[in-house]
């Protein structure tokens, strides 16, 4: 199935999480805010949220500095 990330588009697996897709492109969940369809979608969730065809992700990082 196709997804987009970040406006681009990505082939998953059907039943993919967003937990897993996070892991496959290398991303710590733990430091990343995702959007899923417009809305955001809270880090307790990522392992029990499937990815359907079509949804729209933006996946943002959290940037330290001083």
């Amino acid at each position: 199935m196709e997804v987009k990330v970040n406006g681009e588009s990505l082939c998953c697996a059907a039943g993919t999480s967003l937990l897993a897709l996070l892991q496959a492109r290398g991303l710590d969940p733990a430091v990343v805010v995702v959007e899923r369809n417009a809305e955001i979608v809270p880090q307790a969730d990522f392992a029990a949220t499937l990815l359907c065809a079509g949804d729209a992700l933006e996946i943002m990082h959290f940037v330290g500095g001083g």
